[in-house]
């Protein structure tokens, strides 16, 4: 990473090297030299090239010199919003810096027992060289003489605030001098601001002081002479402020700054940044869209600054979930500025969160093939590949961000998932071994490595991580686990298969099984209703009330479209995006984000089949009603509700049938897949006018084979498959039996739903025919062991175990 002089000087000499005539400027002819010198992987046609340089001298004809062309300064400002990577380029140019390129910038170490802050300023006389490159670049930087002023005492107060709070070991991780300017880092996620973030304390005396000296200041900003200069020390004193991580004080500073010029797209471009850092992510939104207001009613003025703004409050919607309507941005800032592999590898990043994963690859591969060394886009094309099925690929993207980066968390514990998915539990292990090196107290990675080790055949040293584990947390899933080991040691110990590559259960043909009464399930349907529920659970619709959706239909108000010819009220994904968001206002973004990618998954591929990136929202509010929260009839009557929204039906009291047929297609194809799917085509060209009531419409929906019969077993999994059956564990799997138990009647063995669902028994019990009875909660089986006990009481056999 390049510091505050090395930095510029970096740039100069790539200016330097570029500049053929020495005549101070790069015509089109020298630029085009350097796009293709600095990506040499990259075969561009002249087309592309002339596009690349008209984008680039209409964004910064500011700094455009006549025939010269772009000056050293307009080079500078390319680097400072991203269009490029200062480092990279020097590096792939060859280039090298000379000593005496460093002379004059570095900064002196500096004495702080003066207690006048005059004094210490005539001490320092190099303020530019000293201060960040931003301060002397245009638009961005310092235009009046008192702004000086003001930023030279400012940094003396805060080496005075470091150089106290350093000597009382308050400060942390002081990497002041680690410079890093551009839009691209300074908003990044994770790493890229924790990994260099000063932590001030501020409940201490010296801070308070500190902030007091800081007002003084910013009223002497407030009493300059013109408005103009008023915000010209505002807009820099908060510059300072955030270079030295201190946030708070930073965003007032910005914030006075907007009141004196609402109309200027830098103070509320920075705020927004202050609010992201601090964690305020929806009021970092608001600025960032105020910013782009701005931008695109100021014209050209802003242009430079545009693709900022759009991966910035891309980002800030990554906060708060939204993660589709992020995607607009990313995608807006790499059409801005198409080399911006950045707003590329963001962009993946975000499909690749809602499950788009041919698009994610996409954009990954084109982020990578501008910046090779991009360990974070190796790591989520990584991802992407294993979604897609392709792990060998995926095994090269990973160890690839690993080589780069050997302390990438997520690309390690990735690559530990994926060697469990592929039975490889050694190099898993070894994998989460690395992770927790890097991170001790990563309870998952502690958990998985444990089970890596079960895989292995390692039973005492998996033991061993899971205690571990158990130092780390207390949630429940450890608790099982904990349970899961010890059946499968007693099961080893009893020679019961799962040991000594004995077999731990055999799949037995659905024929097979048999119901012994109306009450228990059967398995094909168990299997369709627990995939339904899985989908419940991620998307978490089902503590979203059906009334919450019948509110939208009143309150939405969506525009008329015409697809086809046929009225629809449709709306785009990222629309569609927010009426989510409210429906699941309850979530946090991390969890918001995985019901939006189940959802997308699910039920939006089968809607938008043909990818145009809109929906039919009265019959998406339909598809949803039934998973939603709330009773049958209930869920049942917003459904008809929501398709009698559409203007198809406008107008009405009652739907059409074509429209119900057509419902309840969809909801096959969208739940039960398996059958639904081929469904869909049959009704198409069909010209049946009659209407249907929602008494006609609920037998339609009720219908076992050709409706959504199966609600009522989905209904059954609703509402007790939290249940816990004592000491009961399943016969296959070892874990604990939560939910429904079916109990094989002869050899008295029981399964969890799942291993019902997918047919599994236990070696030892090989019949020709099973049959199960199934049992809600553990109350139930006491009170039919009880009924056998009464009907037994005078024989002489004794009753079957439960």
């Amino acid at each position: 990473m390049a510091t505050r002089g090395s930095r510029s000087e970096k740039v100069k000499r790539i200016f330097q090297q570029f500049d053929g005539n020495h005549d101070g400027g790069l015509n089109r002819e020298e630029m085009a030299a350097l796009v293709v010198a600095v990506n040499p992987r990259v075969k561009f046609s002249e087309e592309q090239i002339n596009a690349i340089l008209d984008e680039v001298f209409r964004t910064y004809s500011e700094f455009i010199d006549g025939e010269k062309g772009l000056t050293y300064e307009g080079l500078l400002r390319t680097y400072d919003d991203g269009a490029g990577d200062v480092d990279r380029d020097f590096d792939a140019l060859g280039l090298e810096l000379k000593p005496e390129d460093n002379a004059g910038t570095s900064i002196a170490a500096e004495e702080a027992s003066s207690s006048s802050i005059a004094d210490e300023r005539v001490m320092e006389p190099h303020k530019k060289q000293r201060t960040a490159a931003w301060a002397a670049s245009p638009n961005h930087g310092i235009v009046f003489d008192d702004t000086w002023k003001l930023v030279d005492d400012l940094e003396i107060l805060i080496k005075r605030l470091k150089s106290k709070q350093s000597k009382d070991g308050k400060l942390k991780n002081d990497n002041s001098d680690v410079y890093s300017e551009g839009w691209s880092r300074e908003l990044g996620p994770s790493t890229e601001i924790t990994d260099k973030r000063v932590n001030w304390e501020e409940s201490g005396h010296d801070y308070a002081v500190f902030v007091k000296e800081l007002g003084v200041l910013r009223s002497r900003a407030d009493g300059s002479r013109s408005r103009e200069e008023a915000f010209d020390g505002h807009m820099a004193i908060g510059r300072v402020l955030y270079d030295q991580h201190l946030f708070k004080e930073a965003l007032v500073s910005f914030k006075r700054a907007c009141e004196l010029q609402p109309a200027d797209v830098r103070p509320h471009f920075r705020a927004g940044n202050c609010l992201y850092v601090l964690g305020r992510h929806s009021e970092s939104k608001e600025e960032f869209l105020l910013a782009l207001e701005a931008a695109e009613a100021g014209g050209s003025q802003w242009a430079y600054l545009l693709p900022q703004i759009h991966v910035n409050l891309g980002i800030a919607l990554e906060g708060e979930g939204m993660v589709i309507s992020a995607c607009e941005h990313y995608r807006e800032a790499a059409i801005l500025c198409p080399t911006h592999f950045r707003a590329l590898k963001l962009l993946g990043s975000a499909l690749f969160g809602v499950g788009e994963y041919k698009a994610a690859v996409k954009a990954l591969e084109e982020a990578i093939y501008m910046k090779s060394d991009y360990a974070d886009a190796h790591c989520d094309l990584a991802s992407a590949l294993h979604a897609m099925g392709d792990d060998d690929n995926a095994i090269k993207e990973f160890q690839r961000a690993i080589d780069l980066k050997p302390g990438h968390v997520d690309a390690l514990y990735n690559l530990g998932g994926l060697y469990m998915d592929m039975g490889r539990y050694q190099r898993a292990s070894e994998m989460y071994t690395r992770v927790l090196s890097v991170w001790p107290n990563h309870w998952r990675a502690q958990l998985n490595k444990a089970v890596a080790l079960l895989g292995a055949g390692e039973t005492e040293e998996a033991k061993k991580a899971l205690k571990e584990a158990l130092k780390m947390t207390n949630r429940v899933e450890l608790h099982d686990a904990v349970a899961h080991l010890k059946q499968l040691q007693k099961k080893k110990l009893k020679g019961n298969g799962g040991g000594n590559g004995e077999e731990a259960f055999i799949i037995v043909e659905p024929s097979k099984f048999k119901s012994v009464d109306e009450k228990t399930t059967l398995r094909a349907d168990l299997s369709t209703a627990l995939d339904i529920r899985s989908f419940q659970r991620i998307t978490r619709l089902n503590r979203c009330d059906v009334d919450q959706i019948k509110k939208e239909i009143n309150e939405t108000d969506v525009p008329m479209s015409y697809s086809g010819g046929v009225p629809e009220k449709s709306i785009r994904k990222a629309s569609l995006e927010e009426i989510l968001h409210r429906l699941l206002k309850f979530l946090k973004p991390e969890t918001f984000i995985g019901a939006v990618k189940a959802i997308n998954q699910k039920v939006l591929s089968v809607l938008d089949e043909s990818e145009s990136g809109r929906l039919d929202l009265g019959m998406f509010f339909a598809v949803l009603a039934p998973v939603c929260g709330g009773s049958p009839d209930k869920r049942k009557r917003v459904a008809y509700e929501a398709l009698l929204w559409r203007p198809v039906n406008e107008g009405s009291n009652q739907i059409r049938k074509t429209d119900a047929q057509r419902y309840i297609k969809l909801l096959r194809a969208i739940y039960i897949p398996s059958q639904g799917a081929s469904e869909i085509l049959e009704i198409h060209g069909e010209m049946d006018t009659s209407l249907v009531s929602l008494a006609e419409f609920t037998a339609m929906f009720d219908d076992p084979d050709w409706g959504f019969g199966i609600m009522s077993t989905l209904l059954k999994l609703e509402m007790g498959d939290r249940n816990r059956h004592g000491s009961h564990v399943c016969a296959t799997c070892r874990y604990p039996i939560i939910g429904s138990r079916f109990k094989e009647i002869k050899s008295h063995f029981s399964l969890c739903s799942q291993c019902y669902s997918e047919g599994k028994v236990p070696p030892t019990s090989k019949l020709e025919e099973y049959r199960f009875k199934e049992y809600a909660s553990e109350a139930e089986a006491v009170k039919d062991k009880c009924m056998w006990f009464g009907i037994h009481s005078k024989g002489s056999s004794s009753p079957a175990a439960s």
